[in-house]
């Protein structure tokens, strides 16, 4: 656990099953902003999802818990058939509410901890192609374009590889 000295007494923890309802409604809300006709109905059950990755031995979801409110989640781990110093982030996502808090900066140094502590070398991550604010977070952060995975003609998502600093 990571705790931010201040007056909103933030803390960044590894999430727990039962607080899969709130995190999903953070990653609604989050993915809202950047479907501008409606976040895609795939199918897809979140709250399951979130409840599975929570739950993952070989996983981690870490918040950020500001005055007893989750307002930003992360999810990795190392995919299947991956080296394992690889780590490929699944989700990150900021309650819009708290856009420019620095609370993004927060989880993902937090996020950059955790690999470093695990040995990982690499971490890759998608994000949507209209989703520009995303990719402007970590182009400041280091990201860059994955020479592995080029953007394609048609492609709904950019694919990213950052390099984690070794010690």
């Amino acid at each position: 656990m990571i705790r931010k000295p201040g007056p909103e007494q933030r803390i960044i923890r590894t999430a727990l099953p039962s607080e899969a309802p709130v995190i999903t409604a953070l990653h609604t809300r989050s993915r809202a902003t950047y479907y501008p006709d409606g976040i895609p109905q795939d199918g897809t059950d979140w709250l399951a999802a979130w409840r599975s990755a929570i739950e993952r031995p070989d996983g981690h979801v870490l918040c950020s818990v500001s005055q007893g409110r989750i307002v930003a989640v992360a999810s990795f781990r190392t995919p299947e058939g991956s080296p394992t110093e690889a780590v490929k982030l699944f989700q990150f996502h900021v309650d819009p509410d708290h856009w420019r808090s620095g609370i993004g900066a927060e989880l993902h140094a937090a996020c950059v901890e955790e690999w470093q502590a695990d040995g990982k070398k690499t971490a890759v991550l998608d994000v949507h192609v209209g989703n520009r604010r995303a990719q402007a977070f970590y182009t400041r952060h280091g990201w860059v374009p994955d020479p592995e995975h080029p953007c394609a003609p048609g492609d709904h998502h950019l694919f990213l590889r950052y390099a984690v600093p070794g010690e």
